[in-house]
């Protein structure tokens, strides 16, 4: 598949069948949340796998799911950081964020849905799970066979800012008017 066209097809899911993701499909998902660049390589993730119903109602405890059967929470170590030195921001986040794209559109190719979240509380993640301290949980990852559909891909003409809203050539400029055709 054309990477823009999968891009396309990628969307939010708020609904989930009671179909268990299999095995390889899984595999695969995190296959490439595994390959996903990180700053300096230095792979942050920490991702537990939570399926079983008791484990689900935990996450619940935090957020809510969605009817989904597999939810990926989504941590980073925070032991071996690499920190900007300039201004001290830390490159983890963005190593996650990269790493659930990936994951996220690795599911859409398997006609998995997803949702990734960051609001929740994660000290219940961490209480639940036994996630030490040095561990952060960063984001769930919610995964399913969606229960009504997914969304049109042509969706993002009317739902996105034009290219001429966000990109600036050379400088910044307010009146974002640099986009060249």
């Amino acid at each position: 598949m054309d990477f823009l066209e999968l891009a396309k097809q990628r969307c939010t899911t708020r609904g989930f069948t009671d179909r268990q993701i299999d095995k390889d499909s899984l595999d695969r998902i995190l296959s490439a949340g595994r390959v996903a660049p990180t700053a300096c390589n230095k792979q942050p993730q920490r991702i537990i796998v939570v399926q079983k119903p008791e484990n689900i109602l935990k996450v619940q405890k935090a957020y809510k799911t969605f009817g989904s059967k597999c939810v990926l929470i989504v941590c980073r170590d925070r032991r071996n950081e690499l920190i900007r030195p300039f201004d001290g921001k830390c490159s983890g986040d963005l190593d996650i964020g990269i790493i659930c794209d990936h994951m996220m559109l690795a599911a859409r190719e398997l006609n998995i849905g997803s949702v990734m979240v960051g609001l929740f509380d994660p000290h219940i993640m961490r209480k639940e799970f036994d996630i030490p301290e040095y561990i952060e949980p960063a984001a769930l990852l919610i995964l399913g066979y969606p229960s009504g559909g997914f969304l049109s891909k042509e969706r993002h003409s009317v739902e996105r800012k034009p290219l001429s809203e966000t990109v600036m050539y050379e400088k910044y400029d307010e009146d974002k008017k640099q986009y060249r055709e």
